[in-house]
């Protein structure tokens, strides 16, 4: 076992728990454990992703899969039709087979619209990043399909980046209190991000020395407006509504990343599904999907 595989092991046993692969001993002792062959069957136009996820779950049920010989499909884009064959024991292969697509169409998915996002940034050169708006215990996950699809990773959690929110300078009473709270909070190589919602915050901001600022729905006349304004060594996020269909108008010199929560919330599904053919019996009819 890799150590990236060892690094799943508990969100997968939590993901089997959810499963209730503990619920029927006498169901798990008769399953048979003949080999079969498995085909897992691409159904939409996708970017692959998530195979160390899906090798993980077939893995922790005994199977003997190895990432390295599925390695050349993570990340390939795909049509639908394409197929990719292994070999599991029946007991392993029906067991783990929804939680482990489960967890590939959902990274799929992610790394599919990224993707999308990212092709029609390549020329501007801007980053685009995620946002915290994670399906609550897929965050992992879903943040590694981002990278996957060719995006960036904003931050993981409140804490390893600070950024300065409007609720935070509601309840500090501005930005200059609530950056001087969290520059007592900052460990010595912490960055903290500022959200920004106007010129004269953006101002006052630079004034504090802030390096790192996200320009809340800031119209694309603002945004030329903030970029006059820039510093040498501040960075510029831009943030909120940006979609496929307006991305580009976004692409504006001095812009350094957009950030879209959309990446992850509103991804939309793609299909897979897994058949197996009994190689003991060897008609193409004894070939079933789940």
């Amino acid at each position: 076992m890799g150590l990236l595989e060892k690094g799943l092991q508990a969100d997968i046993a939590r993901f089997f728990e959810e499963d209730d692969l503990q619920g029927n001993a006498y169901y798990l002792s008769e399953l048979p454990e003949r080999i079969v062959e498995c085909h897992l069957k691409i159904k939409s136009d996708l970017r692959l992703c998530g195979l160390p996820y899906f090798i993980a779950a077939f893995n922790f049920l005994g199977g003997n899969l190895n990432y390295e010989q599925f390695k050349k499909h993570e990340g390939k884009e795909f049509t639908k039709g394409e197929v990719i064959s292994f070999s599991l024991p029946f007991s392993i292969a029906l067991t783990g087979e929804r939680v482990a697509l489960n967890l590939l169409q959902r990274a799929s998915a992610v790394a599919t619209y990224t993707s999308e996002f990212v092709n029609l940034a390549r020329s501007s050169h801007i980053r685009i990043l995620d946002t915290r708006k994670t399906t609550p215990g897929l965050r992992s996950l879903e943040k590694y399909a981002v990278r996957v699809g060719g995006g960036f990773n904003h931050r993981f959690s409140q804490a390893d980046v600070w950024m300065i929110k409007d609720n935070h300078k509601t309840y500090f009473g501005g930005l200059r209190p609530a950056w001087e709270f969290f520059q007592k909070m900052q460990t010595h190589y912490q960055s903290i991000v500022v959200e920004i919602h106007s010129l004269e915050e953006l101002k006052l901001a630079i004034e504090l020395g802030v390096k790192h600022v996200m320009l809340d729905n800031f119209s694309l006349e603002t945004i030329k407006k903030a970029i006059d304004l820039k510093t040498a060594g501040m960075t510029i996020e831009i943030s909120g509504g940006v979609k496929l269909n307006n991305i580009e108008q976004y692409f504006i010199k001095g812009v350094d990343a957009i950030s879209i929560g959309a990446l992850t919330h509103s991804a939309p599904h793609v299909d897979l599904s897994m058949k197996i053919k009994n190689l003991h019996i060897g008609t193409s009819k004894d070939s079933y999907e789940f």
